[in-house]
């Protein structure tokens, strides 16, 4: 089962409906299709923990497209995410490109679009790994 497949099952993504657009090394892209089921939040946008979700899964996305077989996962270590505007439409995406890769932690920069390309919010994200030895 490829990572696309694999991503797209998890059932947290299936219970929002997020899943995966594209994938290249330090980069992630999701997506989510807006449906009655997706959780509302102010003026019947998205919520904004759906849209912290988007940006943890689409952060995923960009770092284990460039982990090797010694970098084991360890967790997000931080996530910080500013709201700009509403996200409203159709579809709603999540773009992380990874901006700095230590010994132990990727840092991206992710950004929410709507399907008008609007920027939505911006974030931050922080992922720490293991390296076995």
């Amino acid at each position: 089962m490829n990572y696309k497949d694999r991503f797209d099952e998890m059932p947290i993504n299936q219970l929002l409906g997020i899943t995966l657009v594209e994938q290249l090394p330090g980069y992630g892209r999701v997506q989510l299709i807006i449906n009655e089921d997706t959780p509302e939040g102010i003026g019947g946008s998205v919520n904004g923990g759906v849209l912290a979700t988007m940006v943890d899964m689409s952060m995923l996305v960009a770092v284990f497209s460039s982990l090797s077989e010694k970098e084991k996962p360890a967790g997000t270590a931080e996530l910080n995410i500013s709201y700009l505007r509403q996200a409203h439409g159709k579809k709603i995406f999540a773009t992380a490109k990874e901006i700095k890769r230590g010994r132990q932690l990727v840092v991206c920069d992710v950004d929410i679009t709507d399907d008008n390309d609007r920027l939505c919010a911006k974030a931050r994200a922080t992922y720490a790994f293991r390296v076995l030895r």
